[in-house]
């Protein structure tokens, strides 16, 4: 048989370009039913996308800021349980619902303007994000090129020539696997995902002895007093159990509250394979968060400063370890680099998924060449859920809860309307509204612009992390109460 004959889509004369435009991922249009997945892939895919290389970033950074063991091990079960729950009984029942991505449905809820600018920040941030990962890659390719790698934690440093070199090929293989499509991730994250698991617990276990852990039952004490110890190092702020619990619920705000992974969970036959974001929650956000955060604790113990990704990886496992970090950040990024193609497609109708994913692939490695990114990963996650999880609360309230309110579901659509003005005020004011709560205490300027707060304001001091709940409940208030006035209102006329 020949090419032809097994592709009749694809002529034998068919360019490399004609083969990309090919790869169709029903970008405006609900998947048919011959393309959905069963649970083998979303294990995978949260499994691949979440024993990542944030890990390696993440479990250090609480290391850094203090967290007492007690509070990480009881936050961290607390936090991802809620996760998990978000995005099992309310991301991936909306994903199979409307089999559409994000981009999509947020045109039928908000209107075609709001989705735009929605798409338009949200590409940005994934970029953000595809970027951390490709640092977390080239700071363990770099080590046996013995290229020095940029002070990532206190963002200081701009990385050499030869750095930014690496970073341009990793970016360019993680472009290429994105434009490939959500088959070929997920492929790839069934072959990576169950061995890097196995190698961040072997790294961990393996420097324990370093720190005087010789038994089980002189875990919990070393772990007080030289892992986990409840005292901040350097100019980091202190973090509570309440810090963990709202970080590990929330750094994934946008993906499951804020329902941006329907884009993913479209592929899903059963709402019901949302819990498998519970393989990515506790074998990542649980199990990589503790190994990393051990091995950051041994790394500094010994003498190291400046705890990258890579060379504590390389410590606790050796070159398994160094090639862990490489694959993790690969898994992480190729996903997110997917959904930011999808994102800036929105914005760019006319041009094909595969090109967009390379235009968003060029925009990750310039993020990834600023260390900075890595150094406040923790709040550019936090300003991140903050900013775009209303809309996506939006489509939930819209989507389950305005038939029984007697309300029209996607309103803007079938009023051919090009804003919805209730989604953009519900949207910026409960965005704002929690910002400033924030920000009053965090931004210099605003602090001088209020000058002395009335006693009720005062007792507000709350960390990003502890805004997002809120702000879901803020933003849901004001959309329904809005859209009610809109939609009776036209209705009088």
């Amino acid at each position: 048989m020949s090419r032809t004959e097994k592709n009749p889509g694809i002529s034998e004369k068919s360019t490399l370009v004609e083969r990309l435009d090919a790869l169709y991922e029903y970008d405006r249009e609900p998947v048919a039913e011959k393309k959905l997945h069963g649970w083998k892939t979303f294990i995978a895919m949260f499994s691949g996308e979440h024993v990542a290389g944030t890990e390696f970033v993440l479990g250090p950074l609480m290391v850094m800021h203090g967290v007492s063991t007690f509070d990480f091990f009881i936050g961290l079960l607390i936090g991802n349980i809620l996760a998990v729950l978000s995005w099992a009984l309310m991301c991936a029942p909306v994903g199979v619902k409307t089999r559409l991505t994000i981009y999509w449905q947020l045109r039928k809820t908000c209107g075609p303007y709001l989705t735009i600018a929605y798409s338009v920040f949200y590409a940005i941030i994934l970029c953000l994000l595809a970027g951390a990962m490709v640092n977390v890659a080239v700071t363990a390719i770099s080590i046996p090129f013995h290229i020095p790698n940029p002070d990532f934690v206190n963002g200081e440093t701009i990385p050499t020539i030869p750095w930014m070199l690496l970073a341009l090929v990793v970016g360019t293989v993680i472009a290429l696997l994105a434009v490939l499509g959500f088959e070929k991730i997920a492929h790839f994250s069934k072959i990576c995902a169950p061995w890097m698991v196995l190698v961040f617990i072997a790294a961990a276990l393996a420097v324990l002895a370093d720190l005087g852990v010789n038994s089980f039952g002189e875990f919990w004490k070393v772990a007080n007093e030289k892992i986990f110890t409840g005292v901040p190092i350097g100019n980091n702020t202190k973090y509570t159990i309440w810090h963990v619990i709202g970080f590990a619920w929330l750094c994934n705000a946008t993906q499951h509250i804020g329902l941006a992974d329907i884009t993913i969970f479209r592929f899903a036959k059963k709402w019901t394979q949302g819990f498998a974001s519970a393989f990515g929650m506790f074998l990542g956000h649980y199990m990589a968060w503790i190994a990393s955060g051990i091995l950051c604790a041994a790394y500094l113990a010994a003498g190291f400063s400046n705890p990258q990704p890579g060379t504590i990886a390389l410590f606790g496992a050796g070159i398994a370890g160094a090639i862990c970090v490489v694959i993790a950040g690969w898994t992480t990024a190729n996903p997110t680099l997917y959904r930011a193609g999808l994102a800036i497609q929105v914005v760019s109708p006319d041009w094909k998924r595969w090109k967009v994913t390379f235009v968003a692939g060029a925009f990750m490695v310039l993020t990834a060449c600023i260390p900075a990114v890595n150094a406040y990963l923790d709040r550019i996650v936090g300003y991140y859920g903050l900013f775009f999880m209303p809309l996506g609360a939006f489509i939930f309230i819209d989507l389950w809860v305005f038939p029984k309110l007697g309300l029209i579901s996607n309103y803007a659509e079938k009023k051919r309307l090009l804003l919805s003005w209730p989604a953009a005020v519900a949207w910026m004011g409960s965005f704002l509204t929690m910002l400033f709560f924030y920000g009053k205490d965090n931004y210099q300027w605003l602090s001088r612009l209020l000058g002395t707060q009335p006693a009720w304001m005062a007792s507000i001091q709350a960390d990003l992390l502890f805004m997002v709940a809120p702000e879901w409940i803020l933003s849901v208030l004001l959309y329904t109460g809005l859209s009610m006035i809109q939609q009776r209102k036209r209705k009088n006329h």
